[in-house]
């Protein structure tokens, strides 16, 4: 099915009240250094009058056919601008929503300043919390720390307490950095014991100065991890954690818990195609604005040069579909290398996030995406697990069925090595076919 027009398609403007400024300080937080595009002593914080424009226009700029329209509010910290702000919010959003139209709420936070009252206000209006959090203390804190260094992982803690009391529905939003990459059943597991069902992970990847997918192209030859910082998950080791945890989830968990990139990976098995930008075909309809209404192309691509204008001086449908933002988001896929192009399992990886654009391809072609080798053994991975669950929504069954398949096929490979006289051994194929050891597999899960 074609796609829609560009300025047909549904419109994502994510705020950004309170600027890059927060109340801890995350060693790999790519927008802290946004505070440098603003004069010094800028006022961070949006001014109600700000926010009314951002509330009309972004309402105004959603196409035809558009039923639920959500706000997103991200950081820096939002929840430094204080409750009554979001209160304010929510009166605008009454005011000014069209008949027959359902508008939600999302909040992106590091959980420090929730309590009771907030998570009340959250309930009762329905807000959709992302929280910050990447795994059990000791991978947490690393990176995760307050103004002083210290880490956050027991406040953290307590507002996910605060959270499920109130029953208020949120993500775990887990920043895979090279160090808790190393760890994916821990970080998996973690979660589940916490009674967390949805999560999304978000790969580390900070290019050194002078690296971007937009500017110069680095040496061809240069290795990925030289390009990158420290603390930026490597490429093979991205994909080897998101495999860990996807046997792990599709063995026991499927139903129960909710992983984006997974929820991504079939709907473009079924051919849905995936909504996540990062995996979508084109993007350029996921815009940021900024605390003084400056919209950005992306949040990712807070730069001068993805600069769209200001929401007090242009509307946003104006600067949203606009030919400058036109042209961003089909430079995904006009862009893409051949190597991607003629690549197995483009079809649900489409070159990912173009930021991470700054590698050369194997015959010299310049924007690879820094993830590709690991995002390839990802889906190559899953691709039979997510055929028989696409097999299984298309006939109206539930995805679900996968791990009866799996136990049923892990019993046979069991009775046929019995009957063989033989046992299965430590160091044998797995028989659910994950490709690995079975002491690295199915045996820890027996």
């Amino acid at each position: 099915m074609p796609q829609p027009n560009f300025s047909q398609q549904g419109l994502h403007v994510i705020a950004k009240p309170t600027g890059p400024i927060c109340n801890i300080a995350c060693k790999y937080c790519f927008y802290l250094q946004k505070e440098s595009l603003y004069p010094p002593g800028e006022a961070w914080k949006m001014t109600d009058e700000t926010l009314r424009a951002y509330v009309r226009q972004y309402l105004d700029a959603q196409p035809e056919g558009v039923d639920e329209i959500d706000f997103a509010f991200q950081g820096g910290e939002p929840t430094l601008m204080g409750l009554d702000f979001f209160r304010r919010v929510v009166e605008l959003q009454k005011d000014y929503a069209p008949q027959g139209k359902r508008v939600r709420n999302s909040l992106q936070t590091n959980g420090i300043k929730l309590d009771d009252e907030w998570c009340r206000f959250l309930k009762e209006n329905d807000y959709l919390v992302g929280l910050s959090i990447d795994g059990p203390v000791d991978l947490h804190d690393r990176y995760r720390v307050d103004r002083k260094g210290e880490g956050t992982h027991a406040q953290v803690m307590r507002a996910m307490a605060t959270l499920q009391r109130h029953q208020v529905e949120f993500n775990a939003l887990v920043c895979v950095n090279r160090h808790n990459a190393g760890h994916p059943q821990r970080v998996y597991r973690f979660f589940c014991d916490h009674g967390v069902s949805f999560l999304q992970f978000i790969p580390i990847v900070e290019p050194l100065p002078g690296v971007s997918s937009w500017g110069a192209p680095p040496p061809a030859d240069a290795r990925p991890e030289d390009l990158v910082t420290p603390r930026s998950v490597l490429p093979e080791q991205y994909g080897r954690f998101l495999i860990s945890v996807f046997e792990e989830w599709v063995h026991k968990d499927v139903g129960r818990v909710f992983i984006r990139d997974f929820d991504q990976a079939l709907a473009s098995w079924t051919g849905a195609g995936a909504s996540l930008c990062v995996y979508a075909e084109t993007c350029g309809r996921a815009t940021a604005v900024e605390h003084n209404g400056d919209l950005y192309s992306c949040d990712h691509y807070v730069f001068p040069e993805f600069k769209l204008g200001n929401i007090h001086e242009t509307p946003i449908p104006d600067l949203a579909n606009s030919e400058q933002q036109e042209r961003f988001g089909r430079n995904k896929a006009e862009r893409l290398p051949e190597y991607c192009r003629q690549c197995s399992v483009r079809f649900a990886c489409n070159g990912a996030c173009p930021k991470d654009r700054f590698l050369h391809t194997p015959d010299g072609q310049f924007g690879l995406n820094y993830l590709c080798a690991g995002l390839k053994m990802f889906f190559e991975h899953v691709a039979p697990c997510m055929e028989f669950m696409a097999g299984e929504l298309k006939a109206n069954r539930p995805p679900a069925g996968i791990m009866r398949r799996l136990r049923a096929e892990e019993q046979r490979a069991r009775q046929e090595a019995a009957a063989s006289g033989r046992p299965l051994r430590r160091n044998d194929p797995c028989p659910c076919g994950s490709g690995k050891k079975y002491k690295s597999c199915c045996m820890q899960r027996d």
